[in-house]
C-alpha cells in the first residue's frame, strides 16, 4: 500500500488525457473530474442517523428521481437502490455501505465510497447499458453486512444466474485503488488487475486479516463480486476512530478509485453473464 499525494497526482493527470469511452453510438457519459469528487466532502454527514438522508440527496443531485429509487426495508437494515434499466434480464449490482461507526465522520469509511458509487450512477444514467445496473447504498455493514446479506438472500435460487458481478467499494481517500483479496471472487480480481493496467494505474492486492465487506455476501451465493479500497498502510490509525474526517481524505485516491471501479462495471456490462463466473 502507498501514501503518496504526489504519486497519486501523477496518475490522475495520466488519467486525465485517458478520456472514459462508450461502446460506438452511445450517448457520452458524463465523466467527474476531481473537483466534482472534492466537492462531494465538503459536508459530510457525521451522524449514522443523517446518512441515509445524505445518500438519498446525493443521488438526486446526480440526476435520480423519485422513480429511480426505492428503500428496502430488511429486520436489521434498509438499502437504498438506484435501478438503471438494461436490454437483457442480467442484472450488474454496484454498492457501498452508508453506514458508520459511533467514532469519527466516516469520511472514509464509507462517504467515499458512497460518493465513487453516486458518481459512476451519474456517469452511466443517460448511456444504454446490456444489462440492468443496481446501484445500492448497503446499511447496516459495520454492524455484520447485514444489509448486503439481507439483499442477497431475497434472490431466488433460479434468478442467481442472472446476477452477473457484483463491485462493492469501500473506503477510498488514503491511496492507490486495491482490492480486497480475501472477499473477492478471483476472476474479478483479474479483470481489475487487467483494468487497471490497461489505464496505466497502480494497483494493488490488500488483503486485511479479520476484516470483511459487503461483497462477502454475493462471493457466498457465487455471485462473481470484488471490492477495491483505498487504504494505505496507517489505516488503522483513521478507521474506526476519531481521526477519519474529511481532512484525513485524500480526494485523488477517491477519483481513482470511481474510474477504476467504473471501467470494471463497463466491462462486466459489456462482457457474457458467465464470463467471470
Amino acid at each position: 500500500m502507498i501514501n503518496s499525494y504526489s504519486r497519486l497526482t501523477a496518475i490522475f493527470l495520466i488519467l486525465l488525457l485517458t478520456p472514459f469511452s462508450a461502446p460506438a453510438q452511445q450517448p457520452s457519459p458524463e465523466v467527474s473530474t476531481l473537483e466534482a469528487i472534492k466537492a462531494e466532502f465538503d459536508a459530510v454527514p457525521c451522524k449514522d442517523g443523517e446518512r441515509l438522508a445524505a445518500v438519498r440527496a446525493l443521488f438526486e443531485k446526480l440526476g435520480a428521481t423519485e422513480a429511480d429509487f426505492t428503500l428496502e426495508k430488511y429486520k436489521q437494515a434498509e438499502n437504498f437502490i438506484v435501478r438503471k434499466p438494461g436490454k437483457s434480464p442480467e442484472t450488474i449490482i454496484i454498492g457501498a455501505h452508508y453506514d458508520k461507526v459511533t467514532d469519527g465522520c466516516g469520511a472514509i469509511d464509507n462517504w467515499s465510497g458512497i460518493v465513487a458509487v453516486a458518481h459512476i450512477y451519474r456517469t452511466l444514467k443517460n448511456v444504454p447499458t446490456q444489462k440492468n445496473i443496481l446501484f445500492v447504498a448497503f446499511g447496516n455493514e459495520e454492524k455484520g453486512l447485514f444489509g448486503s446479506q439481507a439483499m442477497v438472500r431475497a434472490i431466488e435460487k433460479e434468478h442467481l444466474g442472472q446476477y452477473c458481478g457484483m463491485i462493492n467499494i469501500d473506503s477510498l481517500g488514503m491511496a492507490r485503488p486495491q482490492v480486497l483479496d480475501n472477499a473477492s471472487s478471483k476472476k474479478m480480481i483479474e479483470l481489475a488487475e487487467n483494468l487497471a493496467k490497461e489505464m496505466k494505474m497502480p494497483f494493488g492486492h490488500a488483503s486485511v486479516a479479520g476484516a470483511d465487506a459487503d461483497s462477502s455476501s454475493f462471493v457466498a451465493r457465487k455471485i462473481p463480486a470484488v471490492t477495491i479500497h483505498g487504504l494505505s498502510n496507517d489505516w488503522r490509525t483513521v478507521l474506526h476512530s476519531r481521526n477519519d474526517q474529511a481532512s484525513r481524505v485524500n480526494e485523488t485516491s477517491v477519483y481513482l478509485g470511481y474510474r477504476l471501479a467504473l471501467s470494471v462495471l463497463v466491462r462486466v456490462d459489456q462482457s457474457a453473464c458467465a464470463d467471470f463466473r
